[in-house]
């Protein structure tokens, strides 16, 4: 049965469709779902839980809160335990809801209406978060019905598996796998926790009609040659050739199946026609989704390329797609990014690598790119782009895996990261001196010594494992979240569009904002639930590995005494009000700093271990 037809009995079968959803599991998703509501939203300060007594639940200190809803007569009671900046850690299990002095069952889409003025969200983006919030809802039942591996099958799996057995997405957004375009069959076949091997779709565009870009050494044909079996690519070329066309003037664009069935047939149904477009076939190569839904890993052949390409569909802020015009720039930055990890002595000493976008294509078409505001979802809907494969930095006595993986938790409560400290050969302490530093301490020399920041949070790492002891870090998606910080480097065009200007006090939030609140405060609650860590244990440890950075470059202590990483606070900034207040273009990639939605300070957990 071809793909095509596939799908559409597929859609006949309302069973398929449902197979996710039961009233248990259900209740289940939306316990855990509130959960993350209360947590993350008091986190930002939007709402406010009030203290009703204190106990010394196991030994910790325990209180039991009460959250009054917008709407008279609601409130939700439940047991809670702060942990540094202001984590909050609640016991699901102690979650009620009270309606009208009666206890009702909780619901997470009408927990967002309950507290909508709270949210300040605008009434006309509160339905499309509320359909986010739903099919972020779906989407955990899926995880939590689908056949998946226990923690402790993924402690000795390779990066694949873990990829699409992970349980959450990002950490701090609450609406975080909205994939608003998909429909239930779409999901089965192209989310990353289906699984699903799936085959690109190439188009040939003609050269005068896109942007293509490399870094230098990589040619468009060496490119071609090295991603597309010769009888394919052949085929690909006899197409062109039947047609009356030189292979020469072409360019090839892989397309992610939906957007080809969703997007390019009918947008671009005018290029098709006219022959700017050729559509050539499908990849024999099969590919699999990674968690940043677009990233397609090459099953088939692992030592091939990443192919990112342009998916419209609204997820976490923002409609997925690549603008056609960043195609053009995105290599040459990866290539000057590179340069700079790959020629620093204390980074090689570290293992610390990254992965290249090597090459990209964007099509410009001649009529959504006529006179559309710059951030027009239309400009992003047709471009691809080829990022380097881990393959080549993983030995054969290592593997790899997210660094999501850490906070992941399976379905019958077990956490993974206790049980690869487990497997490995050392205790708690080393373990985690081991993973600060080939994580953190690179980081921090990126940010002293180059005054370069990246977007490290857990789905753009990838941690290489020793006898599950980390040993390497890879650092990925670097062509549109990384910034060079206020340089006096005089870089040429397009490697300029990495410097960005900012006040000076700002520029260590990238550290404080990105890996302290956007990941540590995760895992220390990770550690405090599943090992009984507290959490000063974890940053004393992170203390000491900021320590052993600083006593190697003495001659970077007047940027350590400028950016004072032990300073006593540091602004609490809001990933949640970002999306509340623009679910559908959270953040200008073009001036991330001046979207930053800041709400007061959070205690900075290493002041007292200054």
């Amino acid at each position: 049965m071809n793909p095509l037809t596939q799908r559409f009995s597929e859609r006949n079968d309302a069973d398929y469709a449902l197979s996710a959803i039961d009233k248990d599991t259900w209740t289940l998703v939306n316990q855990l779902h509130v959960k993350k509501c209360i947590a993350e939203l008091a986190h930002e300060r939007i709402i406010t839980p009030l203290l009703l007594s204190e106990d010394n639940h196991e030994a910790q200190e325990w209180g039991c809160y009460q959250l009054d809803a917008d709407e008279s007569g609601i409130s939700y009671v439940f047991k809670a335990k702060k942990l540094a900046l202001d984590h909050w850690f609640i016991d699901s299990e102690t979650i009620e809801k009270r309606k009208n002095d009666e206890w009702v069952p909780l619901d997470s889409l009408l927990f967002i209406i309950e507290f909508r003025k709270s949210l300040d969200i605008a009434e006309a983006n509160l339905a499309t978060y509320l359909e986010e919030i739903s099919s972020t809802l779906y989407s955990s039942a899926y995880k939590y019905t689908k056949i998946s591996f226990s923690s402790a099958e993924l402690v000795n799996a390779d990066l694949q598996k873990i990829e699409s057995a992970m349980n959450e997405g990002h950490p701090s957004f609450i609406a975080n796998n909205g994939r608003i375009g998909f429909d239930a069959i779409d999901y089965h076949h192209y989310s990353p926790e289906a699984g699903e091997e799936v085959e690109l779709i190439y188009l040939a565009a003609k050269k005068d009609k896109v942007f293509f870009s490399s870094i230098e050494e990589l040619s468009y044909q060496k490119l071609i040659h090295n991603e597309l079996d010769t009888d394919i690519r052949e085929k690909f070329e006899q197409r062109l050739v039947e047609l009356g066309h030189s292979n020469e003037n072409f360019i090839f664009i892989p397309i992610h199946p939906w957007q080809w069935y969703n997007k390019v047939v009918n947008v671009f149904s005018s290029d098709l026609a006219v022959g700017d477009l050729i559509y050539l076939g499908r990849s024999s190569d099969q590919y699999l989704a990674q968690q940043s839904i677009r990233t397609m890993y090459n099953n088939t052949v692992p030592q091939r390329h990443y192919v990112k390409t342009a998916l419209s569909i609204l997820n976490m802020g923002y409609i997925r797609g690549l603008f056609a015009h960043d195609m053009s720039s995105l290599p040459k930055i990866n290539d000057w990014l590179y340069g700079v990890v790959s020629n620093d002595e204390y980074l090689n000493q570290k293992n610390f690598y990254m992965l290249r976008e090597v090459a990209a294509v964007g099509y410009k078409s001649c009529v959504y790119n006529y006179d559309f505001k710059d951030s027009s979802p239309y400009k992003k809907m047709l471009s691809a782009l080829w990022r380097e494969s881990p393959a080549h930095l993983i030995e054969t006595d290592e593997k790899a895996l997210t660094m999501a993986a850490l906070l992941h938790v399976d379905v019958k409560g077990d956490a993974l990261l206790p049980l690869i400290i487990e497997d490995s050969p050392l205790e708690l302490e080393e373990w985690l001196t081991h993973y600060l530093d080939v994580y953190l301490a690179p980081l921090l020399h990126c940010f002293y010594q180059h005054k370069l920041v990246f977007m490290p949070h857990g789905e753009n790492i990838i941690l290489v494992m020793k006898n599950n002891i980390p040993v390497k870090c890879i650092m990925k998606d670097t062509g549109e979240e990384a910034y060079l910080l206020n340089s006096d480097l005089e870089l040429d065009e397009p490697v300029s569009k990495l410097s960005i200007a900012l006040p000076e006090e700002l520029e260590i939030l990238s550290i404080f904002i990105d890996v302290f609140d956007g990941f540590f405060r995760h895992l220390t609650a990770i550690l405090f639930e599943h090992m009984n860590v507290k959490d000063d244990y974890f940053w004393s440890l992170v203390a000491n590995c900021i320590r052993e950075y600083q006593s190697k470059f003495p001659e970077l202590s007047s940027r350590f005494e400028k950016h004072d990483i032990f300073k006593t606070d540091f602004s609490l900034s809001c990933l949640n009000r970002l999306q509340l207040r623009n679910n559908f273009e959270m953040v200008s990639l073009t001036d991330p700093a001046e979207a930053l939605q800041f709400q007061g300070k959070l205690k900075n957990p290493l002041a007292k271990f200054k």
